[in-house]
């Protein structure tokens, strides 16, 4: 019977040290890997965020003034046009049957005046002399300065037709690349339907609507940031070229463009864009990455209203332990909070981890960034 006690025993101890390693191992494996970094004072970016549609910088869509079939064109989608450079010809037979016509009389016109103008020197010469009467004299100079308004009038109308004729052939108002060609040749012209659109890509321009609390932060000559969906490694830099003197009175909003530098013709019109727009610049300021800080909201009543409350916690490492900072916040934007208490400088920020943490628990410092 001893025998077996003691052998009960002795298990028994082997069991308490099992349960005393699990227990160790246990609280060391609770201990939460995280990043750290130096509290440090900074700048943060004063900005503000929205979404807008690109469009090209100029714009222009080109009408045949001819209503007729279209017989030629000389351009497609996506081609370069310089100013004054054909883009479709118009049939126009009558327009040109017009001007052979309008020719003719002038030649006809011309011809009745030269001879007036022979009889009419004729006359003066012989009025002069007293050879002919003063009515005989009269007549024929009226009807010379008769022929001499036809002529010119005549002048008048092949001028016109021959305009009309050179609007048969549409020219690029502005140098561009055709964006859009909405017809094809046999169709049928008209003054009301665009030919084709005609746009200028070397800058582009953002447009986008901006709240009317933060439209007295926007002012032109601002730089902006801009990336589009499909490029998002890729930040194009631009500065704001208009603001909306007025506000939509049904969404309170203004327009603001951003002009974009686009030689490469990246970006496209029709594109969707998100711009930050940077409105101002807080120096010597505790600056903590907005991912590293974790968003508290609640319901707050304050004089009779509810307001929507945000505070910001982060946390440092003092002794192996996660400890819970408030922040005390001063601005905040989609990348950095700026803050002027809550935290000293020297300390270590936890930037990575931090979801895992609760104040107090243990943690284990795997880097330190720089």
């Amino acid at each position: 019977m001893k025998r077996i006690f003691v052998i009960a025993a002795a298990a028994g101890l082997v069991v308490l040290a099992g349960c005393g390693a699990a227990s160790k191992s246990t609280q060391e494996e609770a201990k939460v890997p995280v990043t750290v970094a130096e509290v440090k004072l900074g700048r943060v970016e004063q900005s503000i965020v929205y979404n807008g549609d690109i469009q090209a910088e100029y714009a222009v869509k080109v009408f045949s003034k001819i209503p007729d079939r279209i017989e030629t064109f000389f351009v497609d989608e996506g081609d370069y046009v310089a100013k004054g450079k054909p883009i479709a010809k118009v049939t126009a037979t009558a327009i040109e049957q017009g001007v052979r016509q309008a020719e003719a009389g002038v030649a006809a016109l011309r011809a009745q005046e030269s001879n007036l103008s022979i009889e009419y020197e004729r006359m003066k010469r012989l009025f002069n002399e007293g050879a002919v009467s003063r009515q005989q004299f009269d007549a024929l100079e009226t009807q010379y300065k008769a022929v001499k308004a036809q002529v010119e009038q005549a002048e008048a109308a092949l001028a016109s037709a021959r305009a009309s004729l050179q609007d048969a052939l549409i020219t690029a108002p502005i140098s561009g690349i055709i964006g859009k060609r909405y017809l094809q040749a046999g169709d049928m012209a008209a003054p009301s339907v665009p030919l084709v659109d005609l746009v200028q890509m070397e800058r582009v321009k953002v447009v986008f609507e901006v709240t009317e609390s933060d439209l007295r932060l926007v002012k032109v000559g601002q730089t902006a940031a801009v990336r589009v969906k499909g490029q998002s490694e890729r930040l194009y830099e631009g500065k704001v070229s208009k603001i909306s003197p007025i506000l939509d009175p049904m969404t309170r909003m203004a327009t603001v463009e951003v002009l974009v530098d686009n030689r490469d013709r990246q970006l496209k019109p029709g594109m969707f864009a998100q711009v930050v727009v940077t409105t101002g610049v807080i120096d010597h300021v505790i600056t903590v990455p907005r991912f590293a800080a974790v968003e508290n909201t609640s319901l707050t009543r304050v004089e009779g209203k509810d307001e929507v409350v945000k505070k910001y916690v982060v946390y440092v490492v003092e002794n192996d332990r996660a400890v819970q900072r408030e922040l005390d916040v001063v601005y905040v934007n989609h990348v950095s909070i700026a803050a002027k208490g809550g935290l000293n400088l020297g300390e270590k920020l936890v930037v990575q981890g931090v979801n895992n943490l609760r104040d107090g628990v243990g943690v284990t410092i795997i880097e330190e960034e720089k």
